[in-house]
């Protein structure tokens, strides 16, 4: 038991070498005062690039001052559009002919003289196909609408910080102030804003 507490004080008295504290900041008295700058964070401005985005997509955008991400948004929201309606078309052509040939009447597959292009089990298949197509469009445009939204929010966020050229890394080199006998050198990052 007593060899216990004898390494443990003798580890921790090799570790607190080690251990700094921090200077008691406290006693120190502000001489001058940071002025505030008045209107560099507006709160309502990230809702606000948001409302105009869900009203018209690619307007938050445009609100932001980010100009060329506009037709980024509108092209991309052109896409799922252009495949949602022609999925939608061409289901809408199969269901039809699926209807007709199942109340005994001629469709568009099939040719005067009654033979058919295209089998009942085939246009059971493409109404399926193309429905899941068509639901998928709708699915990523309804994706990408929102996620134009939550752009727009965020950019709106992160336009209000500071990021002037103050800001700056400096890598410096220090010596251990305690053991001056063995040559220990540390890195320290120092970083100023």
């Amino acid at each position: 038991m007593f060899l216990k507490k004898t390494i443990f004080l003798l580890l921790l008295s090799f570790f607190s070498f080690n251990i700094f504290s921090q200077k008691d900041t406290t006693n120190i008295k502000i001489k001058k005062t940071i002025p505030l700058q008045q209107g560099t964070y507006a709160p309502l401005k990230p809702a606000r690039a948001a409302f105009y985005s869900t009203i018209l997509p690619g307007m938050g955008q445009i609100y932001n001052k980010k100009y060329w991400k506009a037709p980024i948004v509108w092209g991309a929201l052109a896409v799922p559009t252009y495949y949602y309606l022609i999925n939608n078309k061409e289901y809408k052509r199969f269901r039809t002919a699926y209807r007709l040939r199942r109340t005994g009447f001629q469709d568009e597959f099939t040719n005067d003289l009654g033979v058919e292009s295209v089998s009942l089990e085939t246009l059971e298949r493409a109404q399926e196909q193309l429905s899941e197509n068509r639901d998928m469009s709708l699915l990523s445009g309804v994706i990408i609408y929102i996620l134009q939204i939550v752009e727009a929010s965020v950019n709106a966020h992160l336009i209000q910080f500071n990021t002037d050229d103050n800001l700056s890394i400096r890598p410096t080199l220090m010596q251990d102030p305690i053991q001056f006998d063995t040559p220990k050198v540390g890195f320290k990052l120092k970083y100023t804003f």
